[in-house]
Order: structure tokens, then C-alpha cells, then sequence
């Protein structure tokens, strides 16, 4: 669990995280386009198998053997990741990028929710503070109404099919984040990484073998610009660099915290989507991104004043 008291070892972690966020937002509109010439779980199955070649590849040339006690965990992780990702990218070939990234930063509501079920302890008052302004400031985000009527007309009727699968991908990412924060203290980070890796990569072949023979879904890869760059910058930067970042680094970051930080991810879609697919965000939009931005200065700032002034009180 996270329990790292050195402030450069924090920051570089919550550093570390937004940048993850930051690739991470691209992602919706290059996968979006993408599914149009490749099926989903294949999808998944080819971004996360080259990553993991590529980190097979260090540990055969670093003669690394994984340790045993950490193929549970790894596997146990790499399932968590596979039902998430089998999710979001189901649900993006239905709803919109910028709806599937809008509501995978929900996710930042479950885990202070699951962080108190599985490890038994509260999220500290900034965070809880935080997490409410980043899930009102989602909210905001989530609709595409330009007046308030419209704002609340949207908010209750614009969830489709693929708005649920969504829904259901940010349960069990959230579940990945808190269970990062149990497991990665306590076992090599590489290892964890690469069974992570292997494992969706399989799992995702797998399914997409089943969907084939029960017909519930063709086998499609066409290879073309858009799928090309969809792999290449999904398991690169995407899946290699960022679930390197996150196994290393997030504990050192709490699981509420980290939360938060991904809640940025909807933000960047936009972005990416802005100028990219040249779609605007309302103003209703602006105000979302605006609350996200200050739930995540609370958290920080509050934890620290409380921080000081239990400190003070245990000097005086």
C-alpha cells in the first residue's frame, strides 16, 4: 500500500500519472478510428501481445527470470485490465470518443469506494473533497447540452448501449488502480508488467476466437493508416510506456489521489478530439474541466494544510 513519505518520490509519481492521463486521452480518437478497419478484442489482443514481445524481449536479453510469487498477482491484475479494456473498446465501436472518455474517468468515484471495501481504510478528507468536485465537474463534462434544460435533458436520456459497457470498463479499472496499490509494493514491478501484458493479450485472442465460431462477432484486420497508427501508438506509448509508469510508480501515489489524476482524462480526449476531429466542448464542458482541475488542487492542497497542522500540533 502507499506509504511513501518522501515528497520528490510523490510528485515524481503524480507526474508520472498525468502523463499517462495525457496518452491515455488521445487514445479515444485513435482507437475510435481504428475499430472502423479492426474488431475490438483483436484490437486489444494485437496492442497488448507487441507490448509484450517487446518486454519479453528485455527480460531475455537481461536474463530476467520472473519470480514466482508474482504470477498470481500478475495474472490476477491482467485479468482486472483485459475485462476493462474488453469493455471500453466493445462500448467505443457503439458511443462516441468522447463520451467513452468522459465516462471512464467515473471511475474516479469507485475507487474511494473500493479502496475502503478492499483495503479497510478511508480516503483522506482532501481526496473525499476532491473526488466529489471531479464527480460533479464529470457530470458537467458528460453532457453535450448548451443550455441548462438541454444539460439535464442529456444527462438523463444520452446513455446508450455502449455508455453501459463503458460504465462497466471503469468498474474494473477502478478495481485495477486500488489493487496496483495492494499488489506492486510487494512484488517487481517488471514482473507484474509483463504477466499484466501477457495476460490480456491472450485472454483477448481468446475471446475473439469464441466470438468467431459462436458468430457473435467476425474476426476483422484490415490493414490500413488508421489501424497501423491506432496498434502502433496504443502499444507503445499507450500500453508499454504507461502501464510501465503506472505498476512503478502509482505506489507511491493513494489510489483516491490517482483517481483524480485520471479524471484528467476526459479532458485530454477532448482536447485530442478538438483538434484532431475539430469537436468543440460546450461551455458546460469548460466548467467540468474547471472543477476537475480544482478537485484535484484540493486534494493536494488540503492534505497538505492538514498535513502542517497536525505536525504543528505535535510540536507544540
Amino acid at each position: 500500500m502507499n506509504n511513501s513519505n518522501n515528497p520528490f518520490q510523490k510528485y515524481l509519481g503524480e507526474g508520472a500519472l498525468l502523463l499517462m492521463t495525457i496518452i491515455w486521452g488521445g487514445t479515444f480518437v485513435i482507437v475510435k478510428e481504428s475499430l472502423a478497419d479492426v474488431s475490438p478484442l483483436l484490437f486489444v489482443g494485437v496492442r497488448f501481445g507487441i507490448a509484450a514481445l517487446i518486454v519479453t524481449s528485455y527480460f531475455i536479453v537481461k536474463k530476467i527470470n520472473i519470480e514466482f510469487q508474482s504470477l498470481k498477482p500478475g495474472i490476477f491484475l491482467g485479468i482486472l485490465l483485459f475485462l476493462g479494456f474488453f469493455f471500453q473498446t466493445t462500448g467505443l465501436k457503439i458511443t462516441t470518443a468522447t463520451k467513452s472518455g468522459f465516462i471512464t474517468g467515473s471511475l474516479v468515484v469507485m475507487v474511494p469506494l473500493f479502496q475502503t471495501i478492499f483495503e479497510r481504510r478511508l480516503p483522506s478528507k482532501g481526496a473525499q473533497i476532491g473526488t466529489v468536485l471531479v464527480f460533479i465537474g464529470l457530470l458537467f463534462l458528460s453532457s453535450s447540452g448548451t443550455t441548462l434544460n438541454e444539460f439535464i435533458t442529456d444527462l438523463g436520456t444520452n446513455f446508450n448501449t455502449g455508455d453501459w459497457l463503458t460504465l462497466i470498463c471503469a468498474m474494473f479499472f477502478a478495481l485495477h488502480v486500488v489493487f496496483i496499490d495492494i499488489i506492486s509494493p510487494k512484488n517487481k514491478f517488471i514482473d507484474l508488467l509483463l504477466l499484466q501484458l501477457v495476460t490480456v493479450s491472450i485472454l483477448s485472442f481468446i475471446v475473439a476466437g469464441l466470438f468467431q465460431v459462436t458468430s457473435i462477432e467476425k474476426i476483422q484486420f484490415n490493414i490500413t493508416f488508421d489501424s497501423l497508427r491506432g496498434i502502433l501508438y496504443t502499444s507503445l506509448l499507450a500500453t508499454l510506456v504507461n502501464f510501465s509508469l503506472q505498476t512503478k510508480y502509482q505506489k507511491v501515489v493513494s489510489p483516491t489521489k490517482a483517481g483524480i489524476i485520471y479524471s484528467f482524462e476526459p479532458i485530454f480526449a477532448a482536447l485530442f478530439a478538438f483538434f484532431l476531429l475539430s469537436e468543440k466542448i460546450t461551455n458546460f464542458g469548460l466548467v467540468g474541466s474547471a472543477l476537475i482541475f480544482l478537485g484535484l488542487i484540493t486534494a493536494e492542497v488540503f492534505d497538505n494544510l492538514l498535513n502542517k497542522k497536525e505536525n504543528s500540533y505535535g510540536k507544540s
